[in-house]
C-alpha cells in the first residue's frame, strides 16, 4: 500500500473551485418507509424518483434543497432485496444541523424513530448532539445549531 504525505501534495487533481459534492448513496430495503422517514419526519423534499425496470431498482433523491446548490441523499431500492442490508463498519453516519436537538428528538421519538444516543452535550463539551436511526438502521447525527 502506498501512502502520500499531505505536505508533499502540491496541487489537487480536481479543481476545487469547479467541483462539488453531489450526493451520498445508501441502499434501502423499503423505499416507502425510507421516503416517509426522510420526507415526512426529517422534512426533506423528494426531488426526483425513477424506476429502472431492466435493472430492477429505483433511485429516489431527497434533500433540503435542489440538487443544483445542495448535497442530497440518493436512496437506492433494489426490488429483489428482501433481507436487511449489512451496514458494515466503514460507514459512520450522515449529519443534519437542526435548531433544537432536544425538540427534534422528542418529536422523532413520538413518531417511533429509534434514538440510540439521546440528545445531550458532546462528551467534551460544545454542541448538543443526538443519533437517530432510519428504517434501515443508518445512523444520522443531529447537531444543534449554535
Amino acid at each position: 500500500m502506498t501512502t502520500t504525505n499531505v505536505a508533499e501534495t502540491t496541487k489537487p487533481v480536481l479543481d476545487a473551485d469547479k467541483s462539488r459534492l453531489l450526493h451520498t448513496m445508501i441502499r434501502v430495503r423499503d423505499l416507502d418507509a425510507s421516503l416517509n422517514f426522510y420526507s415526512n419526519l426529517l422534512g426533506m423534499k423528494v426531488l426526483r424518483k425513477r424506476d429502472y425496470p431492466t435493472g430492477k431498482f429505483t433511485l429516489a433523491f431527497v434533500g433540503y434543497g435542489d440538487e443544483t446548490n445542495n448535497t442530497v441523499i440518493e436512496l437506492t431500492h433494489n426490488w429483489e432485496q428482501s433481507e436487511p442490508y449489512n451496514l458494515g463498519s466503514a460507514f459512520g453516519h450522515l449529519a443534519i444541523s437542526v435548531p433544537d436537538v432536544y425538540k427534534a428528538c422528542e418529536r422523532l421519538a413520538a413518531a417511533g424513530v429509534k434514538i440510540p444516543r439521546p440528545a445531550g452535550p458532546m462528551a467534551h463539551g460544545g454542541s448538543v448532539i443526538a443519533f437517530i436511526e432510519d428504517p434501515d438502521g443508518y445512523r444520522i447525527e443531529l447537531i444543534g445549531r449554535s
